[in-house]
């Protein structure tokens, strides 16, 4: 049984011209990811809400900061939710928060005095455990500009009001976050392993549906430790599961090819962020007439 079915298919849906505002959508992952999807939320809750039956599992196989899993398993939108991440440092958050060491890593984020020495001391130091490494990738994740975790990204400068690396750090916030995922655990797996083999793994079952949002780079900027992903493999894979599928990317020539390639429907998604700016991006599926509220 969904929770709360009626209430959610009550809420106002933003159509194709809307434009979402993230700050108005339930923020539950520690992390602020670079191309993250809080925006999609809405459609991702609509999406599922209007199948049939709620799906066996949701599977997010690039999951990132998990946004759109994390919904999914709070609002108990599918029976269960499977969330896989090639890379170790996000991965460790993830192996934290859901198997046990929860409390620590809580403990460490509302206890730590954030100073650029104390930033520094961290994340140069050789982490032997699953939880130090953890602590490090949220750190580095919080005082780096736009989130970004891949090599050669900088400290923020200004960020907010002038407060430097101190602008995107709540830790009373971050750590009301994690006690809330690991409260829920029993409705989230986590995996650690490669997106494509995962895909596979579970092609074949019609009731498990996929959100798929892979890693790119822009303007030949590497956003993501793990960004080099072969699109026309991932298109070629998702066509031949049997389940329900929805896919988002930025708009662009390749991706709209492979779109009507393997006979996507596409439609486009406005969006705003937290600095007010407009971007869009495409949602792309084998009927999205549920999107266009047909």
């Amino acid at each position: 049984m969904i929770a709360n079915k009626e209430t959610l298919l009550s809420l106002p849906w933003p159509s194709l011209k809307d434009v979402v505002n993230v700050a108005s959508v339930p923020q539950r992952s520690p992390f602020r990811y670079p191309g993250g999807k809080t925006w999609l939320v809405p459609q991702v809750r609509r999406w599922l809400l209007l199948m049939n039956r709620r799906p066996l599992l949701f599977v997010e196989p690039f999951a990132g900061g998990g946004i759109a899993g994390l919904t999914v398993a709070f609002e108990n939108l599918a029976k269960q939710v499977l969330m896989v991440e090639l890379d170790p440092e996000v991965a460790s958050v993830w192996r934290t928060i859901l198997n046990g060491g929860n409390r620590k890593l809580a403990d460490r984020i509302r206890n730590f005095d954030l100073t650029l020495e104390n930033v520094q001391q961290v994340l140069t130091a050789k982490h032997r455990t699953v939880s130090g490494l953890a602590f490090a990738t949220i750190l580095r994740n919080r005082v780096q500009h736009g989130g970004i975790l891949a090599p050669g990204a900088a400290f923020m400068r200004k960020g907010e009001n002038g407060k430097g690396i101190q602008s995107r750090w709540y830790p009373e916030t971050l750590a009301k976050r994690i006690r809330n995922i690991h409260a829920i655990r029993d409705r989230i797996v986590f995996r650690q392993g490669d997106a494509f083999d995962v895909i596979e793994t579970y092609q074949n079952e019609k009731n498990i549906v996929f959100f798929v949002d892979p890693p790119y780079t822009v303007a030949g900027k590497r956003l993501y430790r793990y960004s080099e992903i072969d699109h026309e493999k991932l298109f070629d894979r998702m066509s031949s599961v049997a389940g329900d599928v929805l896919l988002t990317y930025d708009d662009t020539p390749e991706i709209r090819r492979l779109s009507s390639r393997f006979e996507y429907q596409v439609e486009t998604i406005m969006m705003k962020n937290r600095q007010n700016s407009r971007k869009s991006e495409l949602l792309i599926g084998r009927d999205l007439s549920w999107l266009r509220g047909e």
